[in-house]
Order: C-alpha cells, then sequence, then structure tokens
C-alpha cells in the first residue's frame, strides 16, 4: 500500500488493460462508421446501405456513449477510480440500447442469419456487462475508491 489503498492483483491489471484496448477498438470503429458510414466494415451491401440510411439519427449518438464510455470505465479502472462502474453501467445501458433498436426495429436478423448477426454484439453486451461486474468487484475488494 503505496498509496492507502489496497494493492491490486496482476490479473486485475492485465485484465483492465485488455478493457482498455477494447474500448480503444470500439472508439476506432465508431469514428470509422462516423467517417465512412456503411462501408466502415469493408465493401457494403446495398442493403446494408439501406439500413444504415435508415438508423435515427440519435443512433450514431449512442453508439459514441457505449464506447466512449466504456474507454472511459476502463481508464477509471485501471486509474483505480469509483467512477468505473458507473461509466460501465452507462456502456451497458448504451449498448443495450444500440442493438436493441436494430434487432427490433430492422430484420437484420432475417436478411443475413442469428449466426452470423449476433455473435459479436453477445459478445460487445458481456464484455460491458464484464466491466461492470469487474468494478463493483474491485469496489467491494477495496481496490477501487
Amino acid at each position: 500500500m503505496i498509496d492507502g489503498r489496497k494493492s491490486v492483483p496482476m490479473w486485475f491489471r492485465i485484465v483492465a488493460a485488455i478493457l482498455l484496448v477494447w474500448g480503444v477498438a470500439g472508439c476506432w470503429a465508431c469514428l470509422q462508421q462516423f467517417r465512412l458510414g456503411a462501408e466502415a466494415m469493408g465493401p457494403a451491401s446495398d442493403y446494408d446501405r439501406a439500413l444504415y440510411a435508415t438508423l435515427p439519427i440519435w443512433y450514431n449518438a449512442v453508439y459514441a456513449v457505449a464506447v466512449g464510455t466504456g474507454f472511459l470505465g476502463a481508464l477509471a479502472l485501471l486509474a483505480r477510480s469509483v467512477l468505473a462502474r458507473p461509466l460501465f453501467l452507462i456502456s451497458l445501458v448504451a449498448v443495450i440500447v444500440q442493438f436493441g433498436w436494430l434487432f427490433v426495429r430492422s430484420d437484420i436478423v432475417a436478411h443475413k442469419g442469428a449466426l452470423v448477426v449476433l455473435p459479436f454484439p453477445i459478445i460487445i453486451v458481456a464484455a460491458a456487462a464484464f466491466g461492470a461486474w469487474l468494478a463493483g468487484h474491485a469496489r467491494t475488494r477495496g481496490w477501487i475508491d
């Protein structure tokens, strides 16, 4: 204890760093979507372009909130700040809103198939939920305050 806080295990730092890299990747993907639109993930089909054109105006803002707060949550976790959990929770809610709208309001699953469309969003939701859980776990252990 250098600064009066409990020391954290090395695995915690490694996992927090992985979450930070994940957050950077999310921010990069978001910026690419803002910059390139439907072409952000490579050559887009006519369906992809039409779907992107129908996204509500708030959709990209929710995407930015999701990745931005996830990134900031990981930074807060590394800094051992109590802000980590609320930031990850905001990210989780934004991710659920983002993908919830996409899957409820579009025919993307019917058009592309569940095995193509669902795995990555499930991983994204799981990562956000894991970040929130880890921040809560760290708080109960006295690793963040």
